[in-house]
């Protein structure tokens, strides 16, 4: 019989996993469908949409499919429940949507079985087994490291400015593991991985979610090849982030499941603590909030206050007791409860950096219109606002933006005005993603001007912490 993973499935996963359980390839899978149906027009192209969960199949089809996968109709009937209710929603429209699809589909499958072959259908040289490309010399030094330098540069500056050196860096990857001898490419694969997993990081915060998304897919795929756990489960832990900052808590919450699920039994403490407030978010966020609270004291028992040095992986490094209330007081506020929230917050605020500063402050002005507080709410929205302009994150203009519109249910208040005033006058300096690649349209880009980094503007000699979780 074949195993399936815990948790509510969806159905293409589900689908791929019954298909390969038996052998078949996609067009077997059509033929045997065909016979059985007594319909001839079914192709694997079908096949192949509905395990990438871009269609989800009809009563129909779903009965023929569980004849003939020998599985039970109502267990496919449930993923395919599942599967519609994690339809696109608004904020991820056109090419975003495909992505999605394909990374949540890619997620079950990974923790269905960790060691499935993956990088299958990757950039040209990522398959497992690919035969060896022509140079078989060792690649260049600069692509052999983890990008910890970029990493640290990502304190200090925001994704507009870091997002095309984070994607140059994943592509000299790519090539190099594509011309590596076998025994290069296994210690480029985890290079790879971590590059990929920044690329996203810095691509969503530079406001390109279809690139984030298809980033997050590629290292998913190498962390799997590579056979680190805890790099897959950090990976998706940061695509539901993205998912949760666009208004898409039901697939924030699939990928924050699958990523605890799938390393809870391999992860540090820091790393269990990270992904559970990631599922306490996402939880939150779609109005589940007994699964938040649940996941907020996960963290808290499995975190610790701070994570002891030394014990998490190098890319966790910037994760520590503030970070983590902070977290905390965030998914209070998404709760609906700003009082504790409060403290957490603030001292978020004042590490410095003025990323950390834009994004936790808009948590914290919302805290203060729960509370009525519609004064302190418009001061530090303002604050919160020049930060956004001062780190060059159009991430942290989401919250600012929703900010906007609940302070406009207010207009009589002074604070209220003086930040759509505000508002109005930092436009053009507002950070920008940058254009999209030919081929590609960008989705969810804040207006405003695009920043240019240069020696000149990179801070030296501060300890602030950017990566804002």
């Amino acid at each position: 019989m074949t195993p399936f993973p815990p948790g509510p499935r969806l159905l293409g996963p589900l689908l791929a996993q019954l298909r390969l359980a038996r052998g078949w390839s996609q067009p077997r899978l059509a033929a045997e469908l065909c016979a059985a149906a007594g319909v001839p027009t079914l192709s694997r192209h079908e096949v192949s949409r509905w395990e990438r969960q871009l269609r989800v199949p009809g009563d129909f089809w779903l009965g023929w499919l569980a004849v003939v996968l020998g599985a039970p109709v109502e267990l496919l009937r449930s993923a395919a429940t599942r599967s519609r209710a994690l339809g696109a929603p608004p904020a991820v429209p056109g090419a975003g949507a495909r992505s999605r699809a394909a990374l949540l589909a890619l997620a079950q499958r990974w923790l269905a079985d960790p060691q499935a072959p993956l990088l299958v259908g990757a950039p040209a040289g990522l398959a497992v087994g690919a035969p060896p490309g022509p140079a078989e010399s060792d690649p260049p030094d600069r692509d052999r490291r983890p990008p910890d330098e970029l990493r640290r540069l990502d304190d200090l500056c925001g994704g507009a400015d870091l997002a095309g050196l984070a994607a140059g860096r994943m592509r000299r990857a790519v090539r190099a593991l594509s011309g590596a001898a076998p025994v290069a490419r296994r210690r480029l694969l985890p290079v790879l991985a971590e590059s990929a997993q920044l690329a996203g990081w810095l691509a969503a915060d530079a406001g390109d979610p279809v690139g984030g998304l298809d980033a997050y897919r590629l290292a998913l795929r190498a962390a799997t090849a590579a056979g680190d756990v805890a790099l897959a489960g950090h990976v998706l832990g940061s695509a539901s982030h993205l998912l949760a900052g666009l208004g898409d808590p039901a697939g924030a919450l699939v990928l924050a499941h699958t990523g605890y699920a799938g390393v809870r039994r391999h992860a540090t403490p820091g790393l269990r603590a990270l992904l559970l407030h990631r599922v306490a978010l996402a939880a939150a966020l779609d109005g589940r909030a007994t699964a938040a609270r649940q996941a907020l004291d996960g963290a808290r028992r499995a975190g610790g206050d701070p994570p002891e040095p030394g014990r998490e992986p190098s890319w966790l490094y910037w994760l520590d007791g503030v970070e983590l209330a902070a977290m905390t007081g965030r998914t209070l506020v998404a709760l609906g409860h700003p009082g504790p929230a409060e403290a957490p917050l603030v001292a978020a605020r004042r590490r410095g950096h003025p990323r950390g500063a834009a994004i936790y402050g808009g948590w914290l002005a919302r805290g203060y219109l729960q509370l009525g507080e519609v004064e302190r709410a418009g001061a530090v929205a303002g604050e919160a606002l020049l930060d956004a302009v001062r780190a060059g994150s159009p991430r942290a203009l989401g919250p600012l933006s929703e900010l906007r519109r609940r302070l406009a249910g207010h207009p009589h208040e002074p604070a209220a005005r003086r930040y759509t005033a505000l508002v109005a006058a930092a436009g053009p300096y507002l950070p920008r993603a940058p254009a999209a690649p030919p081929g590609r349209a960008r989705s969810g880009a804040p207006p405003g001007r695009g920043r240019v980094v240069t020696a000149s503007r990179i801070p030296t000699g501060t300890a602030a912490r950017g990566r804002t979780g």
